[in-house]
Formats: C-alpha cells, sequence, structure tokens
C-alpha cells in the first residue's frame, strides 16, 4: 500500500505531525495486556464483535479477511481476496463485514459468520479505513476529507474535512468510532488522532511511539495501522502492519503524565 509513495508521505507527515504537535499536547498510553499478532498480516483494517477480532490484510495477491482467537492470535476463519485486489478498511454492519479496496473503487460485503460473499459496491476515490457510528458507515482516502456513505444505499450522504486549528491533517488511515469520536491512524507515525464527526475538527492526538521496541520491527512498513474497540468492556486495541504483537491500551492524559508516578490515583 503507498510504498511507492513512502518518501513523499514521510515529508509530508513531519510537517503535519510538527503542527500537530504544537496545536495539541499529544496524551499517552499505558499497555494493559499483550497479545500475539500474526507478523505476516499486513493489517489495514481492524475490529472487535463479539468476542473476535476481525482483521483486514492488505497487499495484492496476499489480502484476506480473518476472524481472530484474541487470546492467541490464532486465525479461526479466513477468506481469500482475489489477487488483483489490495484490501483495505473493515466494518461492521450487523450480521455483514464491509471490506474496502484500495484502487480499484470496490467494496465487498460478506456474511459475517460464515464468510460468504454477499455483494458489492462501488465508490469514488481511494479506499483506506472504514468504521460505522450506528448511523452510516465512514471512509477515509488518504486525504483529510472522512466521507459518510449510507449503509443501505451506499450513496455518500456528506463528507467533513479534518482540522487542527485551521490545518487539514491529511493521510487518514485506519479507522474506529471510541466515545463518540472518530479515532483514525496518520500513515506513517505513530500518532491517532481524535476527530469531530460533526464538524471535523481535531480533538486531541494520542501518542503511542515506543509501544514496539525497535528490534521488533521487521520492515520499513511495519507501521502502526489498526485500532479496534470493545465497547462492551471499554477495551481499546492496537497493532500495526506486519506486527508480531497486539496491544490492549488505556489512553493516559497528557495531564496524568506531568504527575509523579506516587501521586497517581
Amino acid at each position: 500500500m503507498r510504498i511507492s509513495s513512502i518518501l513523499r508521505a514521510l515529508a509530508v507527515l513531519t510537517f503535519i505531525a510538527a503542527a500537530a504537535s504544537q496545536a495539541f499536547a499529544a496524551d499517552g498510553y499505558r499497555i494493559v495486556h499483550t497479545y500475539p499478532h500474526d507478523p505476516q498480516a499486513y493489517t489495514q483494517g481492524l475490529l472487535y464483535e463479539d468476542g473476535y477480532l476481525y482483521e483486514s490484510t492488505g497487499l495484492n495477491e496476499r489480502s484476506s479477511l480473518r476472524m481472530v482467537d484474541l487470546e492467541t492470535g490464532r486465525v479461526l476463519q479466513h477468506a481469500e481476496v482475489p489477487q488483483q485486489y489490495f484490501a483495505e478498511g473493515l466494518a461492521s454492519w450487523g450480521s455483514t463485514l464491509i471490506q474496502l479496496t484500495w484502487q480499484s473503487h470496490i467494496a465487498f460485503v460478506y456474511d459475517r459468520f460464515s464468510f460468504r460473499l454477499l455483494h458489492t459496491f462501488t465508490y469514488k476515490g481511494e479506499g483506506w479505513g472504514l468504521t460505522q457510528d450506528g448511523k452510516n458507515l465512514i471512509l477515509s482516502d488518504g486525504t483529510a476529507n472522512l466521507r459518510f456513505f449510507d449503509p443501505g444505499s451506499f450513496r455518500e450522504v456528506r463528507h467533513i474535512v479534518v482540522k487542527d486549528h485551521g490545518s487539514q491533517v491529511t493521510q487518514l488511515n485506519e479507522l474506529e468510532y471510541v466515545h463518540g469520536e472518530i479515532y483514525a491512524n496518520v500513515w506513517h507515525t505513530d500518532r491517532i488522532v481524535r476527530i469531530s464527526p460533526a464538524t471535523g475538527n481535531v480533538l486531541g492526538w494520542i501518542d503511542l511511539s515506543g509501544l514496539l521496541s525497535p528490534g521488533q520491527v521487521s520492515d520499513p512498513e511495519a507501521v502502526l495501522n489498526g485500532i479496534a474497540y470493545d465497547a462492551a468492556h471499554d477495551r481499546l486495541f492496537v497493532t500495526g502492519n506486519l506486527w508480531p504483537k497486539l496491544f490492549e491500551i488505556k489512553i493516559v492524559p497528557e495531564a496524568a503524565k506531568l504527575v509523579p508516578a506516587n501521586h497517581q490515583k
């Protein structure tokens, strides 16, 4: 995914991250639990539903849809995506799973229980990340735009432009809807941006630097990219492309990071 434009993307993101850090001091994190993750999985979409992780993995000729056991990382169910497609973001809707593709302008709709392909729909532009807010599907395409689609007709109903104090935030990638906010990985950074779904305004940043040690990174593309939320138990999971681990984390507000550890409750 986007491998040919890494240098250009990194230059853009360095500027964006610097601007963002001036606008908002980023929250940190605390690791609650570490789980195994397939280090060959090029994670592009991740979600948690009814006790299982569902994962979309990318790359042409290697893309797949998976149901994964959280505790062991074992793949319980698997469907290959036709080799001409580069799979991307993933969201659930009712009893279905919806999987984007990068540049093919096509999404696959599966039965969540059997992984049977039910139908497809098309959309304009690239597909990067996908989530839903209970009313609409929300799609990122690598720009500062997030587009909202009616899940029945797959018609675009509105869009927002993500801005941090007036500056557009681009390279928005994997998405998750958490506590009424949109969480988005910013491609090739260690940051998640929190976004207002009503206005597109940035509500804050989460800095996940150091989550995976450098010795565990096997590839330049082994970057943060995967957010899943267990709403029933208020658990947040993150992982990355080609990462050997998946982490359950708690967000540590910036103010709390400034308090000495022995003074924290």
